[in-house]
């Protein structure tokens, strides 16, 4: 139970200092950028949105192995990924304030359009105004977001094995092709 309470701890503490390369202090009052997806929802991340279309012919198939060029959580760049799902879509940064309360989040990667409700087909141009479906952190269904930018590509559900150590993590979305490398 003790050792349980400190891994909770440490990830809560995670969670509230969010990541990335800028390692100045952040006023409270400023909102998260890069924010640590340590807490995200992996259980369920292998529900694929509904509408979401498979990719065709995708640079990195269902099955192969790249190398993570993307830093959205500690641990995930020089990851070597197993590819588990390929699908072409529009991916948008977005940012928002959790429905659960806190700090605003600033430029989440990555959302696709079939997370975003009542998107439609065509892209969503920056500053527009939507609300989400994706449950990718706590307190991301339902938010009131802004999209900061979008573009269509094919994106992927990794599995990998963080380069710090720990536990596999499965199913993680979203990655996109630019964020691979072939290994």
């Amino acid at each position: 139970m003790k050792k349980q309470l400190i891994i909770l701890s440490v990830a809560t503490i995670i969670a509230l200092g969010g990541c990335g390369n800028n390692t100045s202090q952040q006023s409270t009052s400023q909102p998260i950028e890069n924010i640590n997806h340590s807490d995200m929802n992996h259980s369920i991340l292998s529900e694929v949105p509904k509408g979401l279309k498979e990719a065709k012919n995708p640079t990195y198939p269902v099955g192969s192995q790249a190398i993570i060029q993307a830093d959205h959580i500690p641990g995930m760049k020089g990851a070597t990924a197993t590819i588990v799902g390929a699908y072409d879509t529009t991916a948008y940064t977005v940012s928002y304030t959790p429905t659960t309360g806190g700090q605003p989040v600033k430029n989440h990667k990555w959302v696709v359009q079939e997370e975003i409700k009542n998107a439609g087909t065509e892209t969503l141009k920056p500053g527009t105004e939507v609300t989400l479906e994706a449950d990718h952190m706590p307190g991301m269904k339902g938010a009131t977001a802004k999209i900061d930018s979008g573009e269509h590509t094919t994106v992927y559900m990794v599995d990998y094995t963080p380069t710090t150590g720990g536990e596999p993590v499965k199913n993680h979305k979203w990655v996109t092709e630019s964020e691979l490398s072939t290994k």
